[in-house]
């Protein structure tokens, strides 16, 4: 299924051919670009497929490279009715692996993206051929008052308003957590934040938030299946001025995964693909290999 892109998208920087994939809240959209074994890219909040541009880019002449937008961003639906948990995005990123038919995946996994993908890779690991870890997590936070805080406020009635009618996260939080600014420029960022143009499209937005600590049973659950995947081949590449997830993030990751490289990015914050783009489409070649 296809349909018209968006007219306020850069195809000079997001030139692919868009795909849609039927579930039953709507549609959600992914690119699929080139041929060979399939890397799978994963945004989290409030990001989309655009922040791996660069990837797909320099990596579908020789192998595939997709990228999906959750239910609620990118260029996905975006239901207001729908409850936007986590474990049921993790649902939905599941049944589009199983259309695909995906075998020999490289998952790259970014904020959100990493339980919601990880979910999938702690199911059905044989599937998997190498994990690249970019400033995420996958275990409940309830017991860590820096993650309680941050969930009770930006999840919370001011976190909402803000959201919903001001388009914050996108346009102030995404600012915030990079570690500086001008690795984002103004048109790239607004990129990031268009497709959450109106207020009825926000509430993904405002529940991923809210759920870091309402769905620590959901993250518990994860943690503890977590030897499912702690020998598969990985890759962590991580911004060390993420404000979102920090080096005590990593250092769980780090101890977990018995096979990894770690690529630790000092002047980088939560996005190395977008603040990093040539050491992560460096490390990603060299996987690919």
């Amino acid at each position: 299924m296809t349909q018209q892109i968006k007219d306020w998208i850069d195809v000079s920087e997001y030139p692919f051919k868009q795909n849609y994939f039927q579930l039953p809240m709507g549609k959600m959209h992914y690119i699929d670009e080139g041929r060979g074994a399939p890397i799978v890219f994963l945004h989290g909040n409030p990001g989309w497929s655009f922040e791996y541009r660069n990837a797909v880019k320099a990596l579908s002449q020789s192998t595939r490279c997709i990228a999906v937008d959750h239910i609620g961003f990118g260029l996905s639906d975006k239901p207001y009715e729908w409850d936007y948990l986590p474990k049921n995005h993790a649902e939905n990123f599941a049944k589009l692996m199983t259309h695909l038919q995906l075998a020999d995946i490289t998952l790259v996994v970014n904020d959100w993206g990493g339980p919601i993908g990880l979910s999938y890779a702690l199911s059905h690991p044989q599937l998997i051929r190498h994990l690249v870890i970019l400033n995420t997590w996958m275990w409940s936070t309830k017991e860590d008052p820096y993650y309680r805080m941050y969930s009770a406020f930006m999840g919370g009635v001011i976190g909402r308003f803000l959201i919903r009618n001001f388009n914050f996260f996108g346009k102030v939080m995404v600012k915030k957590i990079v570690a500086d600014p001008k690795a984002l420029p103004e048109p790239i960022h607004k990129q990031f934040y268009q497709p959450l143009g109106e207020k009825s499209e926000r509430k993904g937005c405002w529940i991923f938030p809210k759920e870091v600590i309402g769905s620590s049973e959901w993250l518990d659950s994860l943690w503890q299946r977590r030897d499912a995947i702690k020998d598969l081949p990985a890759t962590i590449i991580w911004g060390m001025k993420d404000i979102a997830f920090r080096e005590k993030e990593l250092n769980v990751w780090d101890e977990l995964l018995t096979n990894k490289r770690v690529v630790r990015l000092d002047k980088v914050g939560h996005y190395p693909q977008e603040e990093a783009t040539e050491i992560f489409i460096k490390e990603l070649k060299q996987i690919a290999q």
